[in-house]
């Protein structure tokens, strides 16, 4: 599975491509500016890269489809989410009744909650993700439907809310004020050290369920109360028939999923800057180039999580569901060989706490473009 380039990076360092194909359908310029906050007394403190183009997915994907109209034919649902989602679920359930009896900070519990509980928690993250694009059946009500039941063993209702916060990810993938992937300058300044991007690192599943409220609200609809209702009667049975240790498992598994966790490393991966302006053979010409704003992995931890590795491709086509991406890949090679990758999510946990050159701030941000999906307009644009 995995694929071998040579512009491709290890975790230590992402070196400048070696082609300037991207580059010519691209066009992208950087400024890394710094904005005072009010009533700070004028200090400097945002650091993010800050960029003045569109996303660069959209540009990617239009050329794409111009040199290679054939990838069209892999969008569509993948049979296979289904069955896979079911086995996981029935795979958790199992797990936490079996572990009923089990004293929680005991190794036999801990164990078990961090291998399979956390791995297959994040599976479950993961197709909630799939399926949120529309990739398990034609149908959006089952797609909806079927992510309120992969929800169940993460033992927190999320799914309804994840979808419209997602799909703005996607449709303003950068804008501040939208994105809520992106980390606020509070928290950029606040984790700004080992010990912060540690904590960050430790925690970040928190981060990401809280963030996006703080940015701004979605309104309610009636698939957010069955999935909350679903949620709260499934939680309320397990504990009912298999005692709260079992819920318990469940909760932790979640928690170990998004904090230091080999798959875990897909979060800071996928979009943080790890090749800093600096680092660059050609500082000047740099300047002049916004960094990749994301990042492919093509290790073997996709084979446990729906191929989300696949970074860039997912963003170029994310109607191509996981099963295809590798072929998607394959067909548009050109497009992908020569950009910076990651060999190993754990090698970007351990890069992101470590090196001080890579933290909160190495984001690419944007100030205008995009749109919400879900809710009231913003920015000017019109809503889903």
């Amino acid at each position: 599975m995995a694929m071998s380039s040579s512009s491709s990076v290890s975790t230590a360092t992402i070196m400048p491509r070696t082609s300037n194909r991207v580059d010519e359908i691209m066009g992208n310029t950087l400024k890394q500016e710094q904005v005072s906050p009010p009533g700070d007394g004028g200090a400097d403190y945002d650091h993010f890269f800050w960029t003045y183009t569109e996303e660069p997915h959209r540009t990617r994907r239009q050329a794409i489809i111009k040199a290679h109209p054939e990838v069209l034919k892999l969008c569509g649902p993948e049979p296979l989410t289904f069955p896979l989602v079911l086995a996981v679920v029935t795979l958790q359930i199992l797990c936490a009744y079996l572990l009923r009896h089990t004293p929680v900070l005991s190794a036999p519990f801990l164990l078990a909650a961090y291998i399979i509980g956390a791995t297959a928690n994040q599976n479950l993250f993961l197709a909630i993700h799939e399926i949120t694009h529309n990739l398990a059946f034609k149908s959006p009500l089952a797609n909806r439907l079927l992510a309120i039941l992969a929800n169940l063993p993460i033992g927190i209702p999320y799914s309804a809310s994840f979808r419209p916060y997602h799909l703005t990810h996607h449709k303003s993938l950068g804008v501040d004020g939208l994105d809520t992937d992106l980390p606020t300058a509070l928290e950029a300044w606040f984790l700004d050290s080992v010990a912060g991007k540690a904590f960050f690192a430790t925690f970040q599943i928190l981060f990401y369920a809280l963030r996006p409220m703080m940015v701004y609200q979605l309104p309610l609809t009636w698939i957010h109360a069955l999935n909350v209702v679903a949620q709260l009667g499934f939680d309320f049975l397990l504990v009912k028939y298999a005692g709260g240790r079992a819920l318990g498992y469940l909760i932790l598994s979640s928690f170990l999923a998004g904090s230091l966790h080999p798959c875990a490393g897909h979060f800071i991966a996928e979009h943080y800057v790890f090749g800093q302006q600096s680092r660059a053979q050609d500082a000047a010409a740099a300047k002049q180039a916004a960094p990749e704003e994301t990042y492919s992995y093509y290790g073997v931890l996709n084979y446990l999580t729906y191929n989300v590795g696949l970074h860039n491709e997912h963003h170029d086509f994310p109607a191509v569901p996981w099963t295809r991406l590798w072929k998607l890949n394959a067909i548009a090679n050109e497009f992908y060989r020569d950009l910076p990758c990651h060999h190993s999510w754990v090698g970007v946990i351990w890069q992101f706490v470590l090196d001080k050159e890579v933290g909160l701030w190495c984001r690419v941000k944007r100030s205008q473009g995009g749109r919400k999906v879900g809710g009231t307009g913003g920015h000017g644009q019109p809503m889903n």
